[in-house]
């Protein structure tokens, strides 16, 4: 599978060019250097899911180098209060994202995902969350977030609306930047974890 989008190499030059840099470095960590990184990425992510002890919460499954490891919806699902829920998303045919439930396991689906089996709730079932956490290749100031190209987060955080859920991109360090080339559908975070930094929020 490639690392990236389909529509990636229609980004400006210097966009390609930072997460060509971005995705070498994540193919050069070792299994011990990403169950390093997870380790501490998961401490962070719980010690945010107890403050905040939202009721619902949208995350991802983490495939190959992505931050937070294989492990991670499991983890989320485990520190939801009594009646809480996880909605992971489910790639659609026009990279959009529907949502599922997360029961404990997940099916192989597009791409090398791995996705809820469960009913399928609509892609507006995201503003039902309370806490977004979501994937990205970096983040820059002000929380302008870079993904693999293909869009799929752009919508979904384009429907939360303002100010919305706290929505939390988790990162490898050194993926928190100076500088990620902005483009027109670009939308930002409001925060990010990072295995060194922990949680950082932008105002």
């Amino acid at each position: 599978m490639s690392d990236l989008a389909g529509d990636a190499e229609k980004s400006p030059q210097n966009k390609i060019a930072l997460r060509a840099r971005l995705l070498t470095a994540r193919r050069s960590l070792s299994d011990a250097e990403l169950a390093s990184s997870a380790a501490k990425i998961h401490s962070n992510t719980l010690s945010l899911v107890r403050d905040l002890a939202p009721s619902t919460i949208a995350a991802y499954s983490p495939v190959g180098t992505e931050p937070g490891g294989p492990g991670l919806p499991g983890l989320v699902a485990a520190a939801l209060p009594p009646g809480g829920r996880l909605l992971l998303p489910v790639l659609l045919p026009d990279n959009d994202l529907d949502w599922a439930r997360f029961d404990g396991s997940l099916d192989s689906g597009p791409r090398g995902l791995r996705e809820p089996g469960g009913p399928r709730l609509g892609a507006g079932a995201i503003r039902e969350a309370d806490l977004v956490l979501v994937p990205a290749l970096a983040v820059g100031p002000g929380g302008v977030r870079m993904g693999r190209g293909g869009g799929s987060y752009d919508r979904v955080l384009a429907r939360l609306g303002d100010p919305g859920p706290f929505t939390v991109a988790l990162l490898h360090d050194g993926e928190l930047v100076d500088e990620v080339p902005a483009e027109p559908h670009d939308r930002a975070v409001r925060g990010v974890i990072t295995p060194t930094g922990g949680l950082v929020t932008f105002s």
